[in-house]
Protein backbone atom coordinates (compact mmCIF):
# COMPACT_ATOMS: atom_id res chain seq x y z
CA UNK A 1 0.00 0.00 0.00
CA UNK A 2 1.39 3.50 -1.10
CA UNK A 3 1.70 5.98 1.84
CA UNK A 4 0.29 9.09 1.84
CA UNK A 5 2.56 11.23 2.89
CA UNK A 6 4.96 9.63 -0.04
CA UNK A 7 2.23 11.35 -2.49
CA UNK A 8 2.38 14.82 -0.77
CA UNK A 9 3.26 17.88 -2.79
CA UNK A 10 6.33 19.12 -1.90
CA UNK A 11 7.26 22.78 -1.41
CA UNK A 12 9.82 23.90 -4.14
CA UNK A 13 13.38 24.03 -3.50
CA UNK A 14 15.21 27.80 -3.51
CA UNK A 15 16.57 26.01 -6.89
CA UNK A 16 12.99 25.91 -8.41
CA UNK A 17 11.90 29.09 -6.96
CA UNK A 18 14.75 31.05 -8.58
CA UNK A 19 14.03 29.39 -11.77
CA UNK A 20 16.27 26.51 -12.39
CA UNK A 21 20.37 26.29 -14.17
CA UNK A 22 19.43 29.25 -16.11
CA UNK A 23 18.56 31.50 -13.70
CA UNK A 24 21.28 30.64 -11.27
CA UNK A 25 23.85 31.50 -14.05
CA UNK A 26 21.86 35.15 -14.78
CA UNK A 27 22.25 35.82 -11.27
CA UNK A 28 25.77 34.67 -10.86
CA UNK A 29 27.35 36.69 -13.84
CA UNK A 30 25.66 39.64 -12.89
CA UNK A 31 26.96 39.24 -9.29
CA UNK A 32 30.54 39.32 -10.59
CA UNK A 33 29.75 41.75 -13.69
CA UNK A 34 28.91 44.26 -10.48
CA UNK A 35 31.53 43.49 -8.55
CA UNK A 36 33.75 43.86 -11.81
CA UNK A 37 31.93 47.09 -12.46
CA UNK A 38 31.13 48.87 -9.45
CA UNK A 39 33.82 50.76 -7.16
CA UNK A 40 31.77 50.05 -4.16
CA UNK A 41 32.96 45.96 -4.47
CA UNK A 42 36.08 46.73 -5.09
CA UNK A 43 37.69 45.05 -1.90
CA UNK A 44 35.86 42.41 -3.03
CA UNK A 45 37.14 42.60 -6.50
CA UNK A 46 40.74 42.79 -5.22
CA UNK A 47 40.40 39.20 -3.47
CA UNK A 48 39.53 37.33 -7.20
CA UNK A 49 41.88 36.16 -9.69
CA UNK A 50 42.40 39.13 -12.60
CA UNK A 51 39.89 36.72 -14.32
CA UNK A 52 36.85 35.67 -12.92
CA UNK A 53 36.00 32.74 -15.04
CA UNK A 54 36.39 30.21 -12.72
CA UNK A 55 35.17 32.07 -9.80
CA UNK A 56 32.18 32.32 -12.12
CA UNK A 57 31.41 28.68 -12.75
CA UNK A 58 32.77 27.73 -8.89
CA UNK A 59 30.26 30.18 -8.03
CA UNK A 60 27.27 28.90 -10.20
CA UNK A 61 28.21 25.33 -9.47
CA UNK A 62 28.04 25.55 -5.53
CA UNK A 63 25.08 28.12 -5.57
CA UNK A 64 23.20 25.34 -7.67
CA UNK A 65 23.43 22.61 -4.79
CA UNK A 66 23.13 24.99 -2.24
CA UNK A 67 19.75 26.46 -3.38
CA UNK A 68 18.64 22.92 -3.36
CA UNK A 69 19.68 21.64 -6.77
CA UNK A 70 21.99 19.62 -8.82
CA UNK A 71 25.45 19.22 -6.72
CA UNK A 72 27.41 20.50 -9.73
CA UNK A 73 30.47 21.67 -7.40
CA UNK A 74 30.26 18.57 -5.19
CA UNK A 75 30.50 16.36 -8.42
CA UNK A 76 33.87 18.31 -8.94
CA UNK A 77 35.43 19.07 -5.80
CA UNK A 78 33.65 16.90 -3.04
CA UNK A 79 32.67 18.94 0.00
CA UNK A 80 32.12 22.28 -0.40
CA UNK A 81 34.32 23.22 3.05
CA UNK A 82 33.60 26.94 2.45
CA UNK A 83 35.63 28.20 5.64
CA UNK A 84 38.28 26.52 4.82
CA UNK A 85 38.84 27.23 1.58
CA UNK A 86 37.74 31.04 2.16
CA UNK A 87 40.99 30.71 5.20
CA UNK A 88 43.61 32.10 2.90
CA UNK A 89 41.47 35.84 2.23
CA UNK A 90 41.47 37.93 4.95
CA UNK A 91 37.36 38.16 5.16
CA UNK A 92 36.18 41.08 7.83
CA UNK A 93 32.60 42.43 7.84
CA UNK A 94 33.44 44.74 5.15
CA UNK A 95 34.07 41.73 2.47
CA UNK A 96 30.98 40.39 4.25
CA UNK A 97 29.18 43.41 3.68
CA UNK A 98 30.45 43.95 -0.09
CA UNK A 99 29.22 40.21 -0.80
CA UNK A 100 25.91 40.89 0.08
CA UNK A 101 25.41 43.75 -1.44
CA UNK A 102 26.33 42.43 -4.52
CA UNK A 103 24.51 39.69 -4.42
CA UNK A 104 21.33 41.37 -3.09
CA UNK A 105 22.07 44.30 -5.86
CA UNK A 106 22.75 41.45 -8.89
CA UNK A 107 19.02 39.97 -7.74
CA UNK A 108 17.52 42.91 -7.83
CA UNK A 109 19.12 43.45 -11.55
CA UNK A 110 17.64 39.93 -12.26
CA UNK A 111 14.33 40.51 -11.33
CA UNK A 112 13.79 38.01 -8.09
CA UNK A 113 10.82 38.45 -6.33
CA UNK A 114 11.22 40.73 -3.26
CA UNK A 115 10.01 38.22 -0.62
CA UNK A 116 12.67 35.20 -2.34
CA UNK A 117 15.28 37.92 -2.61
CA UNK A 118 14.58 38.18 1.19
CA UNK A 119 14.57 35.26 2.14
CA UNK A 120 17.87 34.37 0.28
CA UNK A 121 19.61 37.31 1.71
CA UNK A 122 18.97 35.71 5.19
CA UNK A 123 20.76 32.74 3.64
CA UNK A 124 23.37 34.29 2.18
CA UNK A 125 23.97 36.72 5.70
CA UNK A 126 24.70 33.95 7.75
CA UNK A 127 26.81 31.87 5.42
CA UNK A 128 28.68 34.84 4.60
CA UNK A 129 28.86 35.80 8.45
CA UNK A 130 30.32 32.45 9.76
CA UNK A 131 32.96 33.00 6.77
CA UNK A 132 34.46 36.21 8.72
CA UNK A 133 38.13 35.35 9.42
CA UNK A 134 39.47 38.75 10.47
CA UNK A 135 38.31 41.51 12.76
CA UNK A 136 36.85 45.02 11.55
Amino acid sequence: MTDPADEAPQDPSAFELVGGEARVRELVDRFYDLMDLEPEFAGLRAMHPQTLDGSRDKLFWFLCGWLGGPDHYIERFGHPRLRARHMPFGIASSERDQWLCCMAWAMVDIGLPEVLRERLLESFFATADWMRNRRG
